[in-house]
């Protein structure tokens, strides 16, 4: 299994990093993919990185969140072009990017201003995108719809529209959907989109330390946990776990150039 997008070197695994790498590895997952936020937290990512540098690949970008009221966003856009142009160490995407209207749509021209830029920036190095979309798929579709038949291609993290936005974003790009802990939730909305979308394009993902899967719904969610997405999309789709996990890696390995 491939984890596909894993904040594992968030401050919440300072105590027990190296046991919940362990612990990740001992179940199966061959790989943790790290989504950037921006340059607060772009040390540690790449620390872990350098530390496992077969098994965490990084990605560098900028998320819609840490745009929102900060003076100097233009500044951390000149800093992932500058990653990008020269990487530290090889780089797999252009993420986590995107757009983020849930807490306040005051910033949305902002955000907007800096998915575009890094989109292009994508184009321009050849490099997937981890997408964040947050109250905000129809300003995402009408943002994405623009580099039809450019190239595009990616994942839209933590999916969370329904089959027919997801067909719809599909017609925009080399799209895939990455499907975490939110399907395990009784009330998740996702199972429709799962039973209805091949598993060929779908990824396997946690955004730990973040929705964490049932049984450990309400914990700090793991790479280790991947298993249970794993788990419930291979009861949806009534296929075996095996082949969940086989398909989505190599559409994650695909995607990313792994």
């Amino acid at each position: 299994m491939i984890d596909t997008h894993s904040h594992i070197y968030a401050e919440e695994f300072d105590e027990d990093r190296a046991e919940a790498l362990e612990r990740a590895w001992s179940e199966g997952v061959e790989m943790l993919l790290l989504p950037d936020i921006d340059s607060e937290s772009r040390d540690r990512m790449f620390a872990v990185a350098k530390a496992e540098p077969c098994r965490c690949r990084p990605m560098v970008g900028l998320h819609p969140t840490s745009v929102n009221d900060n003076p100097r966003w233009l500044d951390e856009l000149d800093a992932v072009e500058k990653l990008l142009r020269q990487p530290p160490m090889p780089l797999c995407g252009v993420g986590e990017i995107g757009l983020d209207l849930y807490w306040s749509s005051d910033f949305h021209r902002e955000q907007r201003e800096a998915l575009h830029a890094q989109l292009e920036l994508a184009l321009k190095y050849d490099k997937a995108v981890a997408i964040h979309t947050r109250s905000a798929y129809t300003e995402m579709l009408d943002a994405v719809s623009t580099y039809r038949g450019r190239g595009l291609r990616g994942v839209f993290h933590a999916y969370a529209g329904d089959i027919d936005m997801a067909r719809k974003l599909m017609r925009c790009g080399e799209f895939v959907f990455g499907i975490g802990g939110v399907v395990t939730f009784k009330n998740g909305g996702l199972g429709d989109v799962v039973e209805s979308l091949p598993v060929e394009f779908m990824l396997l993902e946690t955004d730990c330390p973040y929705l964490t899967p049932v049984p450990y719904r309400g914990k700090r969610n793991e790479s280790a946990y991947v298993k249970y997405v794993r788990d419930k999309i291979a009861q949806i789709k009534h296929i075996e776990p095996e082949r969940v996990a086989a398909v989505t890696s190599a559409t994650a390995k695909q995607i990313f150039c792994i």
